[in-house]
């Protein structure tokens, strides 16, 4: 796999890159580390964690992956040579009382407290890619569908935050940062007080992207080439409903995969990727994938791994036979025919998973 730039940075990463965040929940430790080593051999050079995973986050396995990932790297000193390493810091707590104890804001010295804790918990001495993980300030995120005025309130500025990330970058314990679920106004705003201010400039940004929600392609992808910003796709495969394998269960989900995360998460289910307007959507894709004699998988990870919007797909997985299934899927090309009638699904049912 070639390598591409992201954005301003000197990091290089492969164009699939493997997140975490089943590990310590759905996946043992056991099973992370053979995932971890598997990747590596396939030639993924490219992780992304972050401090409230494993999810759904709660507070017995919060921290637990980048716990996970750090004996990885005890055990195989050499594979961190090799790697680019993202992780993130939470934004708000968003009801989640074990984070910051339940601050509202994310302020400098959250983050720096933050890194350092990361980094000693992943036994690393530099984080490659440090991300704020969601926006201090309220954004329509995580399956709220509008900006809404009256719920904004005064958090830590980007400013005060580029300040602190500034400062890490400075100490040489990140190398660059990034940002998560942001829109167009974000950032530009973070580019234009980087620039103004002599700050570290943002080198990409991870959103959601795939066929149930394509709201990326909505101005978000223009901001990113016109500010030379690399977009780390998440959740390619919907959260799963884009594998099919939950195309003959009911409406809302019921009785899906009993291991599959919609139907052994309530806080799943009640999220973007529960709606029943995005299994429906998710239905249509797989028939569209089958009928063009590709697996539902295959298509929608194609979808990522060819779109010029797209700089690396993260890729989150259970086992090892999932990751070779995703990593093979990489090369697969979509006709302009079927482009065109993914289109058309889409002009019909837009983005239910938004």
């Amino acid at each position: 796999m070639k390598k591409i730039k992201l954005g301003s940075s000197d990091l290089l990463v492969t164009p699939i890159c493997l997140g975490t965040m089943t590990f310590g929940e759905q996946v043992d430790e056991a099973t992370a580390h053979a995932i971890l080593d598997r990747s590596l051999e396939r030639g993924v050079n490219f992780i992304d964690t972050a401090e409230m995973y494993s999810v759904p986050t709660r507070a017995e396995t919060f921290n637990t992956t980048e716990l996970i990932i750090g004996r990885w790297f005890a055990k195989n000193p050499a594979a961190r040579q090799q790697l680019v390493l993202a992780t993130k810091v939470a934004g708000p707590s968003r009801g989640m009382g074990w984070v910051r104890n339940g601050s509202p804001d994310l302020t400098g010295a959250d983050i720096v407290a933050a890194c350092d804790a990361s980094l000693k918990r992943m036994q690393t001495d530099v984080i490659d890619l440090y991300q704020i993980h969601w926006p201090a300030r309220h954004v329509p995120a995580f399956g709220i569908m509008y900006f809404d005025p009256a719920k904004d309130v005064a958090v830590t500025s980007i400013h005060e935050q580029l300040q602190a990330l500034g400062g890490l970058v400075k100490a040489g314990k990140v190398r660059a940062i990034g940002l998560s679920n942001e829109t167009p106004y974000g950032v530009h705003e973070f580019v234009r007080l980087a620039e103004q201010h002599g700050l570290p400039r943002v080198a990409s940004v991870q959103n959601p992207y795939c066929l149930v929600n394509r709201t990326v392609d909505n101005a978000l992808d223009e901001t990113l080439y016109r500010l030379g910003v690399s977009l780390l796709a998440y959740s390619p495969l919907g959260f799963g409903l884009l594998t099919g394998k939950y195309d003959l269960t009911g409406p809302t989900g019921e009785g899906a995969p009993a291991n599959g995360r919609i139907a052994r998460y309530e806080s799943v289910r009640k999220q973007r990727w529960g709606r029943p307007e995005a299994l429906e959507a998710a239905r249509r894709y797989n028939a569209l994938a089958r009928q063009h004699g590709l697996t539902p998988t295959q298509m929608a990870l194609a979808f990522c791994y060819t779109k010029w919007q797209v700089a690396s797909t993260i890729i989150g997985v259970t086992s090892v036979a999932q990751l070779d299934e995703d990593v093979d899927a990489f090369g697969t090309t979509l006709s302009p025919e079927l482009l065109a009638a993914i289109d058309a699904v889409r002009w019909q049912l837009r983005d239910p998973a938004v």
